[in-house]
């Protein structure tokens, strides 16, 4: 990210804009591995100790909506607890290398899946729906963007994920490397986030001219699209597999069942997300 200060005015306006957002099932980044269930925070091990059922799964911000929804239904129909930590997949990957505990693992993309994968973290994954870019402008377009390759264009204020640790980060990179235009965007990157929501958040409040975001995350009472003419090539499958590590496999492998069945990603359609197999999608590739 880069430090100066037009990006820690926005930075402070994206947490104004966050307060008073709950983000149920977060796990705290410290050394106690401590989850946060409502307002109350617990440790995972004292959680896995009051019941030795409960999942511990690992998702991608942007998921939040219908992931937590198939959580809550498979709850519902097994008694089987389900605690979620929601963060960008480069800071989950990073956790679960750290403290070898949780039992799914849920990026936003195959190529995060990928990496979870060399590290030995995670096994062979299903799939669940695609993540499909697209461009998010100001309601009305007042700066006249038509493609990505505005992006380029001097004096806007663009918002980007993290390529680290977002998988819209990583497919905006290898959008802007494909119209050999990446040097000339991040000129006019102010932030780059974490997370998608943080993008969205950023959207609303109209700090952002423009980014990238996905189908499922557009609000079209703020904000603008723009389909990408190259969607095909720039969606992303969202993957869904067990951890290596987990000590809780029978009831892992049913959640992941559960998700990749047509009542689990009946919940991403619900949110915008088209389910995986899409002939649409046909030539996108895990």
């Amino acid at each position: 990210m880069k430090v100066n200060m037009r990006t820690t005015l926005f930075l402070l306006l994206v947490v104004l804009g966050l307060t008073g957002i709950c983000i149920t099932g977060a796990w705290a980044q410290d050394s106690a591995s401590s989850v946060t269930a409502g307002t109350k925070n617990i440790s995972v091990d004292d959680l896995i100790a009051k019941d030795p059922n409960a999942l511990f799964i690992y998702s991608g911000a942007g998921l939040k909506k219908p992931v937590q929804e198939i959580g809550s239904s498979f709850t519902d129909k097994t008694g089987i607890p389900v605690v979620f930590n929601f963060q960008g997949s480069g800071a989950l990957i990073s956790q679960m290398q750290i403290t070898h505990k949780g039992d799914v693992f849920i990026p936003g993309g195959t190529p995060d899946y990928r990496i979870a994968q060399e590290k030995n973290l995670v096994g062979e994954p299903q799939y669940l729906a695609y993540h499909v870019p697209i461009i998010a402008i100001r309601k009305g377009n007042p700066d006249s963007i038509m493609t990505v390759k505005d992006f380029a264009r001097p004096g806007l204020k663009i918002g980007l994920g993290d390529i680290n640790a977002t998988a819209i980060g990583k497919a905006g990179e290898k959008l802007f490397q494909k119209y050999e235009i990446a040097k000339d965007v991040e000129k006019n990157v102010i932030v780059r986030t974490a997370t998608i929501n943080e993008l969205v958040t950023a959207m609303n409040a109209g700090s952002l001219d423009a980014t990238l975001l996905t189908l499922d995350q557009i609000n079209s009472d703020t904000m603008d699209s723009i389909p990408l003419s190259d969607s095909a090539d720039t969606a992303l499958i969202v993957p869904i597999g067990i951890t290596t590590f987990s000590k809780n496999i029978e009831n892992a492998n049913a959640f992941i069942d559960y998700a990749a069945s047509d009542e689990g990603k009946a919940y991403f359609k619900k949110y915008g997300f088209p389910a995986y197999p899409d002939p649409e999608y046909e030539d996108v590739q895990p």
